[in-house]
């Protein structure tokens, strides 16, 4: 802790589950779950999104730093153990903290100050939600990210849609489609993060940020990355994923090459153990972000989201992956066929007054 820390060092929400600091002109966010890596409570997402409010007309706060407490990493992504608990007692409590989620990742997007995201280790789901829509994202050699959603039945959301339409080529397709975790040279290839920056150098960085411009002191810690594994397969990824068909990008992944049991077909294996209703909804969500603002992407991602929380898929890969961890997820329906384009239209009809409006008063009154 530095001299000039203020009167709020430590101010915690009231659940402690996240620490807000002043360290001199640094307004500093510190998620406090370490032992479930940090995944993100409502309750959390609550007080940041009440903290970063009063931060952004704090004329003593000049830049804000997020980062995780302990080993693990930033954020493994939502609590969904509490989604499921949720789920089977039919409750709202799911979707009453997305909205408040989604509010919290249009603040990041649009935030009047600098917001520094350290990506160090496991970043997943909601911790990219809270993170890559800041402006200065940094990774690291440990980073390891991405939007596993499809694993668990469910889709990219807390704005990946949208991130990931705007990778290049078809990369970001891959990554929804697979859920594949991805390196930190990956994540500045996809467009989700800026700066490469050793792990060992992070503290000294955060420090440096308490009386320097987040422009000064992150380019002072800046180093070259490796190569991105992802921009690599490019000459393949960019051929097998193009289109809207998800049948159609397994027959080309699976033919490509000949059929060897190279990369493409390894990709094709991730896809088909995936939720097929996951996988086409996530597909045909990419493809309707694409022009989107962030505002209208949450907006849709809502409407997917409140949906799969009424069906079984999602219930059923959480359970699988989370809570009996057996890994054998029994999806309905069980096969890509099965699902037709009518019931994925469905999931992205109006929901009424159950709408999510982040372009309206509601957005505001936060």
């Amino acid at each position: 802790m530095s001299a000039g820390t203020t009167a709020d060092t430590n101010r915690a929400s009231p659940t402690d589950e996240v620490l807000f600091e002043r360290r001199g002109h640094l307004g500093v966010i510190t998620l406090n779950r370490p032992k479930a890596v940090n995944a993100l409570t409502a309750g959390m997402a609550a007080a940041m999104l009440e903290r970063l409010a009063a931060w952004a007309d704090d004329a003593g706060v000049a830049t804000v730093l997020v980062h995780g407490s302990g080993e693990r990493g930033l954020c493994a992504g939502g609590d969904i153990v509490a989604i499921y608990e949720d789920m089977l007692t039919g409750g709202d409590s799911t979707a009453d903290f997305w909205r408040t989620e989604y509010q919290l990742n249009a603040l990041i997007a649009g935030y009047p100050k600098p917001y520094v995201a350290f990506m160090d280790g496991l970043v997943l789901g909601g911790g990219v939600g809270i993170s890559a829509h800041g402006s200065v994202r940094v990774v690291t050699e440990r980073t390891r990210t991405g939007m596993p959603e499809t694993t668990i039945g469910f889709v990219p959301d807390v704005g990946g849609t949208l991130l990931l339409s705007r990778s290049p080529g078809e990369a970001g397709t891959h990554a929804a489609l697979t859920g594949a975790h991805l390196s930190g040279a990956d994540a500045l290839f996809l467009g989700m993060a800026d700066h490469f920056v050793a792990s060992a150098n992070l503290p000294a960085l955060a420090a440096a940020l308490e009386s320097e411009t987040a422009e000064a002191a992150v380019g002072r810690f800046t180093e070259e990355p490796p190569a991105s594994a992802l921009a690599g397969q490019r000459h393949w990824v960019d051929a097998c994923y193009a289109g809207d068909d998800v049948e159609e990008i397994l027959c080309r992944l699976r033919a490509f090459d000949g059929g060897s049991s190279g990369e493409a077909a390894g990709a094709a294996d991730m896809i088909e153990a995936k939720s097929p209703t996951a996988v086409k909804v996530a597909l045909e969500s990419l493809r309707r972000a694409k022009g989107l603002t962030l505002e209208e992407a949450l907006e849709q991602e809502y409407r997917v989201g409140l949906r799969f929380l009424a069906g079984p898929d999602f219930r059923e890969g959480i359970r699988a992956q989370v809570v009996d961890k057996d890994r054998n997820p029994q999806w309905k329906p069980a096969t890509l066929h099965e699902v037709s384009a009518a019931d994925v239209g469905r999931f992205f009809a109006p929901l009424g007054e159950r709408e999510l409006n982040l372009q309206s008063k509601e957005a505001d009154n936060v």
